[in-house]
Order: C-alpha cells, then structure tokens, then sequence
C-alpha cells in the first residue's frame, strides 16, 4: 500500500487530474483514515475557480493540492501515541487544522486560531500553509491522516454518505447553539431550502425550536420541507411580495423572532440580508453563515436601539460534531431525508459542478474512493 489513487487539482480553473500519490504516514498522534466517503460542498466549485480573486485573504494550498473537505471513513492505523481511536473505528474527520501556539489556541480556543485553516479547501491566516503542509491530503483520495483531537466517532446508524454532510449541519448547529434556540423560541432561516438551509431546519427541529420560519426560491422545495413538520414550519417564497420582517413578525404578536440565521450565499444580494435582520424582536440574534459576498449597508443605528447581536460563525467544534453524532444516534435528527448521488473518484470532474444532480439541499453528492 505504497501509493494510492487521488484527484489533484494543478491550475485554478482546470479540471482534476488523477494520479498515483504516496499513502500518507500517520505521526505519533494521528490516525490514518481510509476515505469511505468524501462530500462535495456547493461552494467548492466557487473556491477551484473564483476564490482567488473573490476572497485572496483567504489562501488556498499550493498546488497541486488535494482537495475535499468532509471526510468519513475506516480507521487504518493508529499512531502509537494515539488514544480512544484505533483501527476498524468508524469516524467523520472535522477538517480545521490549527496551529497550537497563538494566543486563542493556548487559551483553548482554537476555531480561533490565528492561523485555522480547513484541510482540503482554503485557509483564515497568512500562515495557513504551514498547516497545509502537515495535512496536505483532502478527502478526494483513498487514505489521509488526521490529527487524533478531529475524529468524531459515528454510531453505526449514521452511514459514511450521511456523515459526509456533518459539515454543512455541523455550521448549522453551531449557529442554533450560539443563538440559543431550543423549546419556545422562533427562528428565521434565510435561504431555507438550499444545503445550510435544510441542515438549520433540521437541526433546529432536532433541538426542539417551537417555531421555523423561512424563506427562499423555489415553492416546492419549501413545501417539501414545511412537510417535515407541517405544525412547526411556516414558509413564505421570495416572489410572493411580502416584506420577510413584516411577514415574519405577524406570528410572534408583532415582538419580532428570537433569532435569524443566514444561509445565503456568497452571490446573494446583501440587502436580503438586512431584510431578515428587521424581523428580528428587541435583543435577538443574527448569526450569518452562509457568506454573503456582495458588501452590504447595515441599518447600524436601528440595531444598536434594538440590541440587536450580529455574529458571524463558520464551522463548528469537535464537540459540536460529537453532540451532532448523538442526536443523529437518537434519531433526533432525521438524516433520512437526503438523496445521495454517489460518485466514483475517477469521475472526480463529473461531481464538482453539482448543480447537474442538485435539488436543493436535499442533494447531498459524495466522492466515493
């Protein structure tokens, strides 16, 4: 098992080539993960393409470089200093790498790494590449290592294709438990229907939200998810013409919702944005996580009589993923409702623009080694 097969990008904008590369050796702390499936993320053709010249703060690896950014497989091997895991053990590999050493990872803060960068897909500091450099395999090959402190274990009725989409959940739980949101409050997911959308939504039933509203495009998508939970769910499609505060408040006696989540994406106007944050009641959150790219004019003054909280939050903590696991393991989290498109890593260009397969956030397309 000297080499192993991979998808290796060399040019911005080209398609992947395949290539025999060496199997990656395991350090004493980490575990080598035999890839079972590797998910591919909407915005991923956006980062192979655009992402230089969109974000160049945001530094992607030297190429060539393997990408893919969730990764679920099979323990391999386990480095000796390794604990709690050991070959044979179902895991999701959380992909934030982060140095050890700046202030926020020395006070046990690490998604706030000077330096946090995502294995497999681009970085947040100047010196991300050192981190590339350590892990410099993504999910789109048959082997890679990863430190021992990213695992998450998987029961064994999550399957690889369902952990695959931890990711884009995982951002999702993370901004709920950051608003707080849980029995008797209301929320608003913006962009309801699209792969963050479907993940807050269902995280948010999971979790025991009283009331999701939620706007987005496509009418049948969003009847497809007020079918989740006809009772809990109320959506409004963005052509019917009614503004989302006014719309939004009318089921909270005019107080407004206890917080908004954003899914949008980066080519979403940012006036949608400061839409959904004027449904918000005084005192309540927006958490964005869908990265709107278009700058926008905040209504500052109205938020800051308001006390209105704005957070941005990317990702999620390892003990985000493990909590997420045991909600999927309660079957308090439905992951039943995805379609997974499975396609074969030597079909590696097929999969990358997924808007070929794609129904909404109901599409979940996965790399399958």
């Amino acid at each position: 098992m000297a080499t192993m097969l991979a998808a290796r990008l060399h040019k911005i904008g080209e398609p992947m080539k395949l290539e025999r590369v060496p199997v990656p050796e395991p350090r004493p702390t980490d575990v080598l993960v035999q890839v079972k499936a590797c998910g591919v993320v909407p915005n991923l053709i956006n980062v192979l393409t655009h992402w230089q010249s969109w974000f160049p703060e945001l530094p992607l690896p030297k190429l060539p470089a393997i990408f893919g950014l969730d990764v679920a497989g099979v323990v391999a091997a386990a480095g000796t200093e390794v604990q709690n895991f050991r070959k044979g053990d179902r895991v999701y590999v959380t992909p934030g790498l982060f140095c050890g050493s700046c202030p926020a990872c020395r006070a046990d803060d690490t998604m706030n790494c000077a330096n946090f960068t995502f294995r497999g897909y681009f970085g947040f500091g100047p010196n991300s590449q050192r981190q590339f450099d350590a892990y410099p395999y993504g999910g789109m090959c048959e082997y890679i290592t990863a430190p021992q402190h990213n695992l998450v274990s998987l029961p064994d009725s999550v399957s690889f294709e369902e952990a695959a989409r931890f990711g884009y959940i995982g951002t999702a739980y993370a901004a709920l438990r950051k608003a707080g949101a849980g029995p008797g409050k209301t929320i608003f997911i913006n962009g309801l229907t699209g792969t963050l959308g479907l993940g807050a939504t269902l995280t948010a039933l999971g979790r025991g939200v009283t009331r999701i509203l939620g706007t987005a495009r496509d009418r049948s998508r969003l009847a497809r998810i007020k079918a989740l939970a006809p009772d809990r769910i109320e959506t409004l499609a963005q052509d019917e013409g009614r503004p989302v505060a006014e719309w939004a408040r009318s089921f909270t006696g005019g107080y407004g919702v206890d917080a908004v989540v954003d899914c949008l994406g980066p080519g979403t106007l940012g006036t949608l944005l400061m839409n959904a944050i004027y449904a918000l009641r005084r005192g309540g959150k927006a958490i964005n996580i869908g990265g709107v790219g278009e700058k926008t004019v905040m209504d500052v003054h109205w938020m800051m009589d308001n006390q209105i909280e704005f957070i941005g939050s990317n990702w999620f903590t390892v003990e985000d993923g493990a909590a997420l696991a045991a909600m999927a393991a309660a079957k308090t989290i439905d992951l039943s409702v995805f379609q997974h498109v499975r396609v074969p890593l030597a079909e590696v260009n097929r999969a990358l623009d997924g808007s070929q397969f794609r129904d909404g956030g109901f599409t979940n397309v996965v790399i399958v080694p």
